[in-house]
Parts: C-alpha cells; structure tokens; sequence
C-alpha cells in the first residue's frame, strides 16, 4: 500500500521561516492511499454513510446494547469488509475512461453477482427455516445452494479484481460482488451461530454450511489484507495455511497427525481462529480508540500537538530532529501503525531535519526510529497493550505501568542519539522567529484534556471501553473552547473518518487470527515451544536470541498489530515454558514485533521514511536500525533485570532505571563516536563495555559500568572543556 505524502498543506519548506504562529498544519489531514477511491456524489454519500453507521454500531454496541460476542465480531469483520471493497481497489486505477476494463470483463463481473446473491437469499431461508423448527439444513442445500455457488463468485470476483481497471471515482463490478459475498459469509455464520450446532464446530456433526462461509471468508480477509497492507501478511497468512495440509508430510518437529479441509475450516471462523483474540481486540478496544483518534484529528488536536513540539524543542540544536521524537510519540500513542505515524507527522519534520543539516537518509532514520516508538509509548501503545491484556488476563493498567521505564529509555536513547550528532556535525536549532510562540500554545494546553481524562479514568478503575467513551466525548466538549469546534457536522466526520481508518487494522487482525487459528488447530506452537526448552537447556540467552529472530522475521513487512498477535502466539508460550514470566515473555516478544518495522530488510516505517527523505530505502532502514539500537537491548533487560518492567522493590526499579538510563547515554555516545567531544576507537570500545554493563542491571555490573562512565566523563571533560567545537559543520 502506497501513501501520497505531499499532497496535504502546509508542507512547504520555504514558508516555513515566516511562519510565527503555527508550523504545523495539515496534520490532521486524511492520508489518501494511491488505491483508494474517491468518489463524487450519490456514491460519496452512500459510503460516507455507512462509514458513520459502522462507527456508531460500535460505539452503541459497546456501551448501550451489548450484542451476542460471536455475532459482533462476525458483523465487526464484515462491515470492514463492505467498507474495504467499497474504497479500495484491487488494481492500479485507469487514467481515464479509455484504459478502463474491457467490456467482456464487466459482463463476466456483473454475471458473478446472479451466484453472490442467490448464496445471500439462501441465507434468508435457511433463517426462516431454523425459525420455523428445523434443526439443520439438508447438506445438499449448504453445498449445491449456498456453498458452491458463493466460493464460485468470491473466487471469480477476486481473480477478476486483480485486473479490473476502474477511474478513480467508481466502484468497480468485481468489489460489489465481494460486497455481496462479504454478506453473504456474515450472515450464514450469524444465523447458525445462534442455533445449537455452533457446539459442533470442528466435529464431523459440524454442518458444511460453515466450512464454506469460512473459506470464502478467509478468501475475502486475504484479498482485503493485500490491499490495505501490502502482501507480506499474506504470503506468511498462505504458508500457514499450507502448513494445515503439508504438515502431517513434514519430518521433525514439525509434522503433525493432520486435519481435513472440513474440520479445520469449521473451527477457523471461531473464537480459535479468526473470532479470537485478535479480532476481540479490534472489535472493541482498537475499534474505540481509532474513534477516539478521529475526533482529536477532527478537533485539529495533531496539529497543536505538532506545534507543542516546535514550541517546546525547536531551538535545541538539531531541533526538527528532536521534534520529531515528542511529536512522533505522542502521535504514534494515538494512531496505531508506525508507517502512518510516519507519513503524518514525517511529511512535516523530515524536510525541516534537512533544513538544519541532517542528510536525507538520517532524517529519515531518526523519524522512523522515534514514529516505531510511539507504538511502546504508554497508555496506548498503539494497541499491543489491549492484545497483550485479552491474550495473558494481566489487566492492561498493570500493562500500561510496566511499558513506562522502557517507553523513557527508548526515547532517552533516540534524543541522545539525535543530540549527540548534532553536536558532531554543529548543527543549528530552528531561529526564535521560525517556530510558534510557546507562550501562545501554552494557553491552549487544555487540548490535552482529552488524553488526561483518559489515562486518570483507567487508573481510577473505569472498563477501557468506558474510559475510551469519556475520553472520546471530551474531545468533541473541549473542542468548543478551541479555534476548532466541533458541531454536528464535524462530529459525523470524525465518524466517518473512524470508519474508513479501522478498515486496515480490521483486515491485519482478521487475518492475523487466521495465522492464531492455524497454529492453535494444529498445535505448532507447542513444538515451538519444546524447541525453545531444548535450547535453553544449552543456554537461556541463546533462547532468547532465536526468539528475538523469530519474532522480527515473523513481524518483518507486518503492522505492529498483526506481528505482535503472531509472535505471541509462536514465541511467547515457548518463553513462559524456559521459566520466564508472562509479562516479560510478552513485552520481550512485543517490543521485537515493534522494532520489525525498522529492522532490514523489510521496515515498513524506514521505507516510508525513505519515501518522503527521498533516500535509498535500504540505507534508511539501516540508518534507522542503529538510531533505534536501544530497543534491540531493553528487551533482553526484561529477562536479566525484571525490575525494568516494575517488578520488585521500589529501590531496585530505581536502581535499574537511573543506571539503565545512563548506560542507554552511553550507548549513544559510542555509535555516535561523540560524548563532550570527538571519541577515539578504543574509547567507543570501553564505552559500549561500560553501557552494557548499566544496561545488565546486575549490582556489581552497575557498579563498574559507573566507574566506567565517570572516568570516561571526566577524562572528556578534562580533554574538551564545556563541549568542543565539531571538526566539521553541516548546519
């Protein structure tokens, strides 16, 4: 999936010097995807309207009347299928009505619509029936009438997809026949859900009804995943897949006694697969806080938050760059994926970066660096704290507390990392008349208010699903005492705006829940689990470092949400088995699904990155990889040193904090080869040595990583003085 970056305002460099009051604008701006659909007129209304009626569903759902679980999740799923078909194509658009589809095409599109809603009215009497008594529909009616006809239509209409080329302002034949497929899966699943034979899934009493709907279903979330984000889910979704089929052939540890097609296919649209706990999460935690994200977007809260930055950072050397670190933060917290944390805030800090004397590739680097941290920054953590919190039963404030001390360490790591090369190259902050007055922004704080009121309602005991609400309806109140109210109009575009954002992160947990599914049904993650045992029964730290691999091969290409669910599935059981806690095999396994979106070779964020800095995208990932180091570090703090995470006396999480941060200082100094001044190779040597050894967080280790450290600042300070003048400058 492609973004266009630079279309929004507010974006041009050489303005950016007369600007006092405000440098940031358009932040809050809808990014539009290059196969997204614009659509004008009827069309327009038609899918803004049931963008509006999605959001609400939930939001009513959630509070007001509670609907049946199963039956949520299954309507969750199939209104972002209606809504991802509906906006997004399969195909590159045509440039104009000349180079669009041929006309056999349409005909053959338009003639899978008579199997799509012959399956759809199959599904109103199968209803009617079971309301009339039936205990279940005759098998020739399942597979002859509602089965084979709509596998025929999804298939046929996703082959067909892929080279239907449509303008930009039209729905396309093909989608509206997935559309109708998308109902038609929905409604079967609803209508036998809610009869006894729910308890025969994944039996030989199951009926087959449920393994049709599930493999056009899982057809549906695959197509829809490839388009809103990209193919690397797919391909590790369809290697999962084949497993269930080629697993019982395979030799080792990774044979296993086998499933038919029917009894796997009758479990996998359950709560043991893609109803579980991915989609859990997405139907009503992740689903909330995109509403709420929506109405700060709506309120113009991402732009204050943008200008906060400048105000507070700007003028430090190197200033856009420290900026983008508090901005990317507190944005990332909100938005959910790195990649869309980057192309929001990065169109903006990335070229004032170059501006000040950063090279294109290390502007790129430091905003992916900091963008992929503002997934690990409490309380929203984009939404690895919900999936953590509903797959290990810690309740999420528990969760949220233990993400504090690693969240400032990351961060604390970026910034010296980022002031440490600004020193080095002399570069410059950004000029008093180049940033908004701090004074000025400062009486507009309350725009914080919404997420105050968030974090004080959880603490204070309230459901996240309710503290969500209030902080979702203060937005809209303390908008009315800012430059941008929020009226009736506005408020039903943050809905329609929460619509369309979900639809991504809907298909990355649907489909992630099918990979859940595959390796709960099959068991392949205990096997996992016993090879972890066998290798730590050589060494625990060799454990942990091939659960570092799998975890960044697994979340390599994939949004946080989907990686995170995938490797804790894989990885986290295995962890808890070589005798570590939940919590740290957990946050061990989550922070490397995080940091997978700046590790080479595939780091979504670095290449979106590297496509606003317009760098080379692999130097970017690399650049971005050494600027994140410390989040490849603090991971395996979680094992050695538990207190990272709070566990322990007050006095040991102290400790471990005051001298991890200094180690995490001094970490940066050695990759930057600059601490008060030039440092020499063998210095860098002795600093690393003594970083690790404050990093550890052993009381011996501390103690010679201080005394490191504190001959080393002196021996600089004695050398430079105050700070020595760079060699070069850049600035």
């Amino acid at each position: 999936m492609s973004h266009t970056p630079d279309t929004r305002p507010g974006h041009d460099d050489e303005a950016v010097g007369s600007v006092t009051e405000s440098v940031a604008e358009g932040v809050d701006e809808e990014v539009v995807e290059s196969n997204r659909r614009l659509y004008k007129g009827w069309q327009l209304i038609l899918f803004a309207v049931l963008a509006i009626v999605y959001s609400t569903f939930h939001l009513v759902s959630l509070n007001v009347f509670p609907m049946e679980t199963w039956s949520f999740r299954i309507v969750h799923i199939a209104g972002a299928l209606i809504l991802g078909y509906g906006l997004y194509a399969g195909t590159r658009f045509a440039d104009d009505s000349r180079g669009t589809a041929s006309p056999w095409l349409t005909w053959v599109s338009y003639a899978l619509l008579l199997p799509a809603l012959y399956a759809l009215m199959q599904v109103f009497l199968m209803q009617r029936d079971i309301a009339d008594g039936a205990m279940r529909i005759a098998p020739h009616v399942e597979a002859w009438h509602y089965g084979y006809p709509l596998i025929l239509a999804s298939s046929a209409a996703i082959l067909l997809s892929w080279g239907y080329r449509q303008v930009r302002q039209k729905l396309s034949p093909p989608d509206l026949v997935l559309m109708v497929c998308s109902l038609a899966v929905a409604g079967y699943l609803v209508v036998i859900y809610n009869t006894p034979l729910r308890a025969s899934t994944g039996t030989s009493f199951a009926p087959m009804g449920i393994s049709y709907a599930a493999i056009a279903g899982s057809l549906l979330i695959l197509e829809l995943t490839r388009r809103v984000a990209g193919l690397a889910l797919v391909v590790i979704s369809a290697i999962f897949l084949l497993y269930v089929f080629v697993g019982p052939y395979l030799p080792g540890f990774l044979g296993y006694p086998g499933l038919s097609v029917g009894r796997f296919f009758s479990q996998v649209y359950t709560d043991a697969g893609i109803l579980g706990p991915t989609t859990a999460v997405s139907s009503t935690y992740i689903i909330l806080f995109i509403i709420f994200a929506a109405f700060l977007q709506a309120s113009k809260v991402g732009d204050y938050f943008v200008n906060f930055a400048f105000a507070a950072a700007g003028r430090a050397r190197g200033g856009p760059a420290k900026v983008a670190i508090f901005a990317s933060g507190l944005m990332g917290m909100i938005n959910g994926t790195s990649a869309g944390n980057v192309v929001s805030t990065g169109s903006l800090t990335i070229p004032l970066m170059k501006k000040v004397g950063y090279p294109g590739r290390s502007a790129g680097a430091i905003e992916a660096a900091a963008s992929t941290g503002g997934q690990i920054m409490p309380p929203i953590m984009g939404a690895g704290a919900f999936i953590m919190a509903e797959i290990t039963g810690i309740p999420y404030t528990e969760i949220a507390v233990a993400a504090v001390i690693p969240a400032i360490l990351y961060f604390v790591s970026i910034y010296f990392m980022v002031d440490l090369e600004a020193a080095r190259k002399g570069m410059r902050g950004m000029r008093k008349e180049e940033i908004p007055l701090f004074s000025k922004l400062a009486k507009q704080v309350y725009l914080f208010a919404p997420i105050i009121i968030l974090i004080v309602a959880l603490f204070m005991g309230y459901s996240v699903i309710r503290a969500g609400t209030l902080a979702t309806a203060s937005a809209a109140v303390v908008s009315w005492i800012s430059p941008n109210k929020m009226g009736i109009r506005a408020i039903l575009r943050a809905l329609q705006l929460a619509g369309t954002m979900s639809i991504q992160i809907i298909a990355v947990c649907a489909c992630a829940g099918l990979i859940v599914g595959v390796i709960s049904l099959t068991g392949v993650g205990a096997r996992f689990s016993s090879l972890l045992l066998g290798l730590a029964g050589f060494s625990q730290l060799l454990a942990l470092f091939f659960a570092m691999c799998i975890s960044i091969l697994l979340g390599m290409g994939m949004p946080t949400t989907a990686a995170y669910a995938v490797a804790a599935s894989v990885v986290a059981p295995g962890l808890i088995n070589i005798g570590i806690q939940p919590l740290v095999a957990h946050f061990f396994v989550f922070y490397f699904a995080v940091v997978s979106a700046i590790t080479p070779p595939v780091a979504l964020a670095s290449y979106a990155a590297a496509g606003i800095s317009g760098d080379n995208a692999m130097g970017t990932s690399v650049a971005s990889f050494k600027v994140g180091l410390a989040a490849f570090i603090v991971p395996f703090m979680f094992f050695y040193s538990p207190a990272m995470l709070l566990e322990g006396s007050w006095l040991q999480i102290l400790r471990v904090g005051v001298t991890a941060t200094l180690g995490i200082v001094l970490l940066a100094a050695a990759v930057q080869a600059w601490f008060f001044g030039p440092v020499k190779a063998w210095m860098r040597v002795v600093m690393l040595i003594g970083a690790l050894c404050m990093i550890y967080g052993g009381i011996y280790t501390d103690i010679a990583g201080l005394v490191i450290g504190a001959a080393l600042f002196l021996l600089q300070r004695g050398r430079h003085g105050g700070g020595a003048q760079p060699a070069a400058s850049s600035g």
